[in-house]
């Protein structure tokens, strides 16, 4: 738009007009009084934020002020060849789309950029133009006629014009999907239609012979006498009988516009006509954008255009009291409920255009589409401009390109803090007492009875207990069950080679295999939280290996000692149970969470490698001379270097015989070589497949599969592409029988041995201890970082329920001699990663949000009957190659990592600042004390790693967990309330802290800059807004540069956090 040098004062205070009464209401906002008491008689002094709150909190008395999801569309009209009508440039469901001036397409969704002087110019034609709040009109033809009376009765438009303006409102609406089989004349036309043409090529036979050069219209569709079809004829300028409508477009046309067909909209939809039959097949047309519409959404048009014929701009602002269906007026059968009508003399289309663009984007705006809804009156709807100024962002004209399209935000801000009153007093939440109520609501809270939390576990979750099922009627269900079926075999298989080692093969993979069946059925059907899944972990190894080493020593039988071992440990899982002592979850914070699951992480990853580099020492690159050479058959006339040049796999097939010593395996030099390629392809796949699903390429739902069932499509394609290849890599060994590993034991374990002494039972409690403590660790750890708040859970927790389950299965598994089964930390983690649910991008450009996790027990069911039935699947699991599975480790310890915000603030140390991510962390916490937090967590990890790395002190590894919940409770000393709380969670306190700690520093200038805006009247240029709420980081926010260089003004409100805000508010006012 042209550049303006005029000074336009800032419109703080309110104009009355007449003509728009209204009663007045009482000042309510949500059901609550404000602070600071007002009426309507004030409403003229006060702030916009505090009208717009008295606008939205007034109660509704019936449904047709209730806010639906808006649409809104901008025609103007224009000449297309020898036809006016009015075309399509642009729409909004949340953000912006322009048609492309050159390609004749949609542009991408982006973030609409308006200027100032459009803002302040469609505020002005709000105050002196037309404002027709619940109009009673049910088609487009009723509705231009009470605006055409209105606004002759209000003077702004000269009767002489009145029918030429009418014309020009009911043009025809084309919209830019019917430009790409755009014909010259519509396909489906009705008689009146047929007979309206002919009608104007009997007009253009008599113009022209009146004079060449006088301009021809189609005339305003009118009501006319039985017969007539609702037309009246076409007419000559000369005769002086007929209505005009010309677009200022140069040189006049001498031809007449037969093809002008009249708008659609004017026919009513209650009775058949070529309108409603047209509309119905062009709304047909683009039914693929009809599912981008919200459900429930209604229609905002904007109309805006230049005529010859007026001296003066016209406007108006309608809503109509039911929304209706205007025929061909919106591009998707969406009900109409807001029409902007803006129409001016030649010169004016950009500037039209851009204020156009204003009101659109006003209608989009989740503010003042609300007071629009609400408005009963002129000054309401000023009233929501003036709080759209005061909320937007001003960038300066010589530090931005305006013709840059900004992105659309990842996450759009809430804009709650709008809409609620920022004086409103409030009672002082005490923040313990929340967290008091939080943990209850969790089953984090000691009920004081016996079983107490066990009893509100069961009725927590026997309401959700056949949704369980529903939910899982998904295909992410079953790309998910795949994918952790694979990732929970390989562990499995490798535990029970390292368990045979460990026991003497008292117990090994087949005893592995039966125990993942036996814990993961019972606990997927009877747990309270299906989602964390069962597995073997390293301290359990340990545990288990010195328990061994101490039968042996002794003399003692091992899966005797061991089965009073896992009875005792049961016993003590349940007591704990009794006393709620899951209760003392609550002090496992993301401190200590976030290093065990980061321990963990690591751990998968450097067993990966290590896993990959023992192939490499096993079957070396550089070997020596492979002393095997394929030879002719015996009585051949071929020569030996003929045979010679086949290698070991195709000698036999050729008849040839292969001599030599190494001729019984296969050549190895290339399997270290192939194993890498294979772990790390699959690792390599899994993650690109696995962020498909925001790939430009293929609809939705196809990246949506792909990226569901990445890593099963990596281990197929590496397994297929090793199976070509023919090279010997490392398989996955599965038993085939299902049957003990010893032949000298059973599947029931005797309590009683000769080997033992009587008091063996008795002593056994002592490592229970220890056991109990590995286990209670492992496996509440794991709970708490499942359901952690991020995740957005619905169904609720189950602490005291999953260790009750846990401690029955224990029992289950001393007395078949079978492995311990804990929730494991990492498949736990990818299990809840490949069960998030994502919003569907309805509107275009819109990000999507991530919903919570389905959350359902099937998976884990199948999960571990597939592992149990594996015995039976063994002749096709012996083509996986383990390197493919090391690949699925190495993806799952990566895939961990992924938003723990311990590893963002590791990798925070090694960024100059100004490449470090805009994390809200960094804002509200000084960059030096991050870094102190971080060494300190980072030490201790360091600690937990060495302390694992070795065998004489790995089984000290649970009480250092304990040790680091009371690390964590000495940092109290070292940072404040405020700083943990970012950085960390609140630990349960005895005692209250002082006041004070929950009143951090914030710009005290914040609130002020809100009520005093000052403005320089140096304005120059072109300055460029973001409309609220988009800019991620400035929500409700403002800053204002002065192109006349009266330097730079911003104030920033933060919606964070909300509490922050409200202890600024009451700083103040003191």
């Amino acid at each position: 738009m042209a550049e303006k040098n005029e000074y336009i004062e800032l419109p703080w205070t309110m104009n009355s007009s007449s003509g728009d009464d209204e009663a007045p209401k009482d000042p309510r906002t949500g059901g609550e009084d404000f602070t600071q008491q007002f009426t309507e008689n004030d409403f003229e002094v006060t702030p916009p934020a505090q009208r717009v709150q008295f606008i939205l909190g007034e109660d509704v008395d019936d449904g047709t002020h209730v806010s639906h999801p808006l649409f809104s569309e901008m025609g103007m009209l224009v000449k297309e060849g020898d036809e006016i009508e009015w075309k399509e440039t642009a729409r909004w469901i949340k953000f912006e789309e322009d048609v492309e001036e050159g390609g004749n397409r949609w542009s991408k969704p982006h973030v609409a950029t308006l200027s100032l002087h459009s803002l302040f110019e469609l505020r002005r034609l709000l105050v002196n133009g037309s404002v027709m709040l619940d109009m009673e009109a049910h088609n487009l033809e009723v509705m231009a006629d009470l605006v055409c009376d209105h606004m002759v009765s209000a003077g702004t438009l000269p009767p002489g014009v009145k029918d030429k303006v009418k014309d020009a409102l009911l043009r025809r609406h084309r919209h830019q999907h019917e430009y790409a089989k755009k014909t010259r004349l519509p396909i489906i036309r009705s008689l009146a239609d047929m007979r309206n043409h002919s009608s104007s090529k009997i007009e253009e036979h008599s113009g022209n012979i009146l004079g060449a050069t006088t301009p021809i219209s189609l005339t305003a569709s009118e009501p006319g006498p039985p017969g007539s079809n609702g037309n009246q004829n076409l007419s000559t300028a000369a005769s002086g009988v007929g209505r005009f409508l010309t677009v200022p477009s140069g040189k006049p046309s001498n031809r007449a516009l037969e093809d002008m067909v009249k708008s659609p909209s004017n026919q009513s939809m209650a009775r058949p006509g070529s309108g409603t039959e047209l509309s119905e097949q062009q709304h047909k047309g683009n039914t693929h954008f009809m599912r981008k519409i919200p459900p429930g959404a209604e229609a905002s048009n904007i109309l805006v255009g230049e005529v010859d014929f007026l001296e003066r701009t016209l406007s108006c602002f309608i809503r109509l009291s039911q929304a209706v269906v205007l025929g061909d007026l919106t591009e998707v059968p969406v009900p109409t409920r807001f029409v902007f009508i803006l129409l001016g003399p030649p010169g004016s289309q950009s500037n039209f255009h851009e204020i156009g663009r204003a009101m659109a984007t006003l209608m989009s705006d989740e503010i003042f589409h609300e007071v629009a809804y609400r408005a009963r009156k002129r000054d309401h709807l000023l009233s929501g401009v003036d709080e759209f100024l005061d909320a937007v962002t001003v960038l300066p004209p010589g530090e931005w390109d305006p013709t840059i399209r900004i992105e659309p935000p990842a996450a759009i801000p809430s804009q709650e803090v709008r809409k609620r009153p920022p004086e409103m007093a409030k009672e002082e939440v005490d923040e313990e007492e929340e967290e008091a109520r939080l943990r209850e609501e969790n089953g984090l809270s000691r009920t004081g009875r016996l079983f107490g939390g066990l009893i509100n576990d069961i009725k927590r979750k026997a309401p959700w207990y056949l949704s369980d099922y529903k939910d899982s009627l998904s295909m992410q269900c079953v790309a998910s069950w795949i994918f952790l079926y694979f990732a929970c075999l390989s562990p499995i298989i490798t535990f029970g080679g390292l368990l045979a080692e460990a026991t003497g093969k008292h117990m090994a993979a087949m005893e592995s295999l039966v125990s993942g069946f036996v814990c993961g059925m019972g606990y997927g059907f009877f747990s309270g939280q299906p989602l964390t899944i069962l597995g073997s972990t390293g301290p359990v190894l340990v545990f288990e290996s010195i328990i061994y080493e101490f039968c042996l020593k002794m003399g003692w039988d091992y899966m005797t000692f061991r089965f009073w071992i896992g009875m005792w440990v049961a016993g003590i899982c349940i007591v704990l149970t009794a006393i709620d002592a899951s209760a003392l979850v609550c002090y496992i914070t993301r401190f200590t969470e976030e290093n065990f699951a980061t321990l963990i992480a690591f751990i998968f990853i450097y067993k990966a490698i290590e896993n990959v580099m023992v192939i490499g020492k096993n079957f070396p690159v550089n070997q020596g001379i492979y002393d095997c050479v394929c030879t002719p058959p015996i009585g051949s006339n071929a020569s030996v270097i003929e045979y010679a040049k086949y290698n070991w796999d195709y000698c036999e097939t050729y008849n040839g015989t292969l001599v030599g010593g190494d001729c019984g395996s296969p050549p190895t030099e290339n399997v270290f070589l192939m194993s890498v390629v294979l772990c790390a392809g699959t690792f390599l796949i899994s993650t690109v497949l696995k962020e498909f699903k925001n790939a430009l390429f293929f609809p939705s739902i196809v990246r949506q599969y792909i990226s569901d069932f990445s890593v099963l499509i990596a281990i197929f394609a590496m397994s297929f592409f090793d199976y070509s290849l023919g090279v010997p890599t490392q398989k996955l060994e599965v038993p085939n029988e299902l049957k003990p590993t010893l032949s000298t034991r059973g599947w029931l374990i005797p309590p009683f041995s000769e080997k033992n002494p009587w008091w063996s039972p008795i002593i056994a409690v002592f490592p229970a201890l220890l056991g109990t403590i590995l286990i209670f660790m492992d496996q509440q750890i794991t709970a708490v970082i499942v359901n952690r708040k991020e995740n957005k859970l619905k169904k609720g927790c189950g602490y005291h329920l999953d260790l009750f389950i846990l401690s029955i299965l224990i029992a289950i598994c001393s007395l078949m001699g079978l492995p311990w089964f804990v929730a494991a930390t990492v498949l736990s983690i990818n299990h809840v990663n490949s069960l998030k649910l994502e919003s569907e991008c309805s509107a275009p450009g819109e990000k999507p949000q991530f919903l919570g996790v389905r959350e359902q027990r099937v998976t884990h069911i199948l999960i571990f009957l597939t592992i149990g039935g594996s015995v039976l699947l063994t002749p096709l699991l012996r083509h996986i190659p383990m390197p493919v599975l090391f690949g699925v480790f190495l993806y799952m310890g990566v895939a961990s990592l992924k938003g723990l915000q311990f590893f963002d603030r590791i990798l925070i140390m090694f960024m100059p600042a100004k490449y470090q991510p805009d994390y809200m962390f960094l804002r509200q916490v000084p960059i030096k004390r991050v870094h102190l937090f971080t060494v300190i967590q980072l030490a201790c990890l360091i600690i937990l790693w060495l302390i694992k790395s070795f065998s004489q002190t790995s089984i000290l590894f649970p009480l250092m967990l304990v040790v680091m919940i009371g690390i964590r409770k000495a940092l109290d000393l070292v940072f404040t309330r405020r700083e943990l709380k970012i950085l960390d969670d609140i630990m349960p306190e005895m005692t209250k802290r002082a006041a004070a700690d929950d009143l951090h520093k914030l710009d005290a200038e914040v609130g002020l800059l809100a009520r005093i805006f000052p403005w320089g009247k140096g304005s120059r240029g072109r300055v460029v807004t973001k409309p609220p709420g988009l800019d991620g980081g400035l929500a409700g926010s403002g800053s204002v540069v002065g192109a006349g260089g009266a330097g730079l003004i911003s104030c920033t409100t933060s919606n964070a956090n909300e509490k922050e805000f409200e202890a600024q508010s009451s700083l103040l006012k003191k």
